[in-house]
C-alpha cells in the first residue's frame, strides 16, 4: 500500500479545514493554513511552494534563517516564527520572520521593537497565551494579556495582530479554545484590529476553527514524519 504524497496530504488537510469552516458557517478563505516544517529540509518547503503554499512556520531561529537563505528566490513566502523566542535572538528573528506568534513578555516585545531598522515597517506579532496552570510554560497568563497587549501597542516597531495558544493536553480543546477566544476579545479591547487567533494543530484544528481561529499551525499531517536529527 503506497503512502499519500505530499500533494495528497496537503489536499486532504485543506479539505478538512474547508469542511470544518463550513460546518461553523465560516468562509474557508478567511483561514490561513501555516505549514510547520520544523526539522524538514528546505527542499520540502520548495515542494510545498510549488503546490501553492505561501505561509510556512518554524520553531527555531537558526533553522528559520538557514531555510530562508536557501529559499531567497521564493520572494512571496511568508515565514511565521511559532516557537519560543529568546531576547538575544530578537534581531535575527525580526530579520527573517514576517510574523512572530510567540510574544509573551515585555522584554521580548522591547527587544523585537529595538531591532527595527530605520525605515522598516512594523513587524506583525501575536501575544502568546498560556492556557495551562504551569507558569513555566511559554505564554502570558490570561489575566495579564490585556496589560501585555497595551505594552505591545505602545511599541512603534510592532503591529499587534492578535493572540496565539496551544491547547493543554489535560483539557478538551474546545474548552481551551473557548477561553482563548475570551482572551482575544480582551486584547481587541486594547487594539481593535488585533483579530488574528493562531490556534489549532493537526489533532485539534476543527475545534480551533469552531472557536474562531484564523491561523492554523499544521505540521506532520502535511509534511510527514520528521526526519531523524543529525
Amino acid at each position: 500500500m503506497s503512502h499519500p504524497s505530499l500533494a495528497e496530504r496537503l489536499e486532504a488537510i485543506d479539505q478538512r479545514i474547508a469542511d470544518a469552516a463550513r460546518a461553523n458557517r465560516r468562509d474557508p478563505g478567511e483561514i490561513t493554513r501555516i505549514v510547520v516544517t520544523k526539522y524538514h529540509p528546505a527542499s520540502l518547503v520548495r515542494e510545498l511552494w510549488a503546490l501553492g503554499v505561501r505561509d510556512v512556520g518554524e520553531n527555531r531561529q537558526q533553522e528559520l534563517h538557514a531555510k530562508r537563505a536557501d529559499l531567497a528566490d521564493l520572494a512571496d513566502l511568508r515565514w511565521h516564527f511559532v516557537g519560543q523566542a529568546q531576547t538575544n535572538k530578537a534581531r535575527a528573528i525580526r530579520h527573517d520572520a514576517a510574523a512572530v506568534h510567540s510574544v509573551d513578555r515585555t522584554r521580548l516585545a522591547d527587544a523585537l521593537d529595538r531591532a527595527a531598522e530605520p525605515g522598516e515597517g512594523a513587524l506583525d506579532v501575536l501575544l502568546q497565551v498560556n492556557l495551562t496552570s504551569d507558569r513555566a510554560r511559554g505564554g502570558v497568563a490570561p489575566s495579564e494579556a490585556a496589560s501585555l497587549a497595551e505594552h505591545i501597542a505602545g511599541c512603534r516597531g510592532l503591529r499587534l495582530r492578535g493572540v496565539m495558544a496551544v491547547a493543554p493536553l489535560d483539557e478538551a480543546p474546545a474548552s481551551a479554545f473557548a477561553r482563548l477566544a475570551g482572551v482575544a476579545e480582551a486584547v481587541r479591547g486594547v487594539e481593535p484590529n488585533a483579530r488574528w487567533i493562531s490556534a489549532g494543530m493537526t489533532a485539534d484544528f476543527a475545534e480551533a476553527i469552531a472557536a474562531g481561529a484564523t491561523h492554523l499551525r499544521i505540521g506532520s499531517a502535511i509534511t510527514g514524519n520528521r526526519p531523524p536529527r543529525a
